[in-house]
C-alpha cells in the first residue's frame, strides 16, 4: 500500500501545481546580424518574432528585416522531403513554410529563386547563441532542393516589436 501511496501523492502534487500555474506563452523578438557574406547579401540582419511556450519551446511566427521595410509570416510544419535535402551535417530540424502573402513572396524568391514554395528550417533558438537557418524550395517538377544556408550572430532580445512595426493581432 505504501509503495502505491508515494507515486499517487507526487502525481497529485504535480497536477495541482500545473493547474495553479497558468500556461503562459509570451511573444519575444530575437534580433540577429548576418555573420557571413552570403547571409548579408540576402537578408542583412533580421528580427524574429517568436512565441515561447510553457517549457521554453520557441516557435517562430514572423521575420522582420532589420535594414529595410519588410516582414514575412511563417507557418510551422511542412513536408519531410524538405528535411531530406539538407546538406550533410546540418542539424536544423524546425520546419516553417514562408507565407507568400505580403513580403513573404519576396523573401521566398530571394532565398530560392525559381521555387514554387519555400521553407526555412531553423536550428534550436537559444539566447545569446548564433542561429543557422536553411532555405529549401520545391520546384514545379516536384523536386526539393537546398537553396542556401543563412548564418546569424546574436544581437539582442526585445519584449516589444521593433520600432515602426506593429505585430499582427491573432
Amino acid at each position: 500500500m505504501r509503495r502505491l501511496l508515494l507515486p499517487a501523492v507526487v502525481a497529485l502534487g504535480l497536477i495541482s501545481a500545473l493547474s495553479v500555474t497558468p500556461a503562459r506563452a509570451d511573444t519575444r523578438y530575437y534580433a540577429y546580424n548576418a555573420s557571413d557574406r552570403i547571409t548579408q547579401a540576402l537578408t542583412k540582419g533580421v528580427t524574429l518574432q517568436v512565441r515561447r511556450g510553457l517549457f521554453g519551446a520557441v516557435t517562430v511566427e514572423r521575420l522582420f528585416s532589420t535594414t529595410q521595410r519588410g516582414t514575412a509570416a511563417f507557418t510551422r510544419g511542412g513536408p519531410d522531403s524538405a528535411l531530406r535535402v539538407l546538406p550533410q551535417g546540418a542539424e536544423e530540424r524546425d520546419l516553417y513554410a514562408i507565407d507568400p502573402a505580403g513580403d513573404g513572396r519576396g523573401l521566398a524568391r530571394a532565398l530560392c529563386p525559381g521555387a514554387d514554395e519555400t521553407w526555412l528550417i531553423v536550428g534550436r533558438m537559444r539566447a545569446p547563441r548564433p542561429l543557422t537557418m536553411q532555405a529549401v524550395g520545391r520546384w514545379s517538377d516536384g523536386a526539393f532542393r537546398h537553396c542556401v544556408t543563412l548564418r546569424y550572430d546574436w544581437r539582442g532580445e526585445w519584449q516589444t516589436a521593433p520600432a515602426g512595426v506593429s505585430p499582427r493581432a491573432d
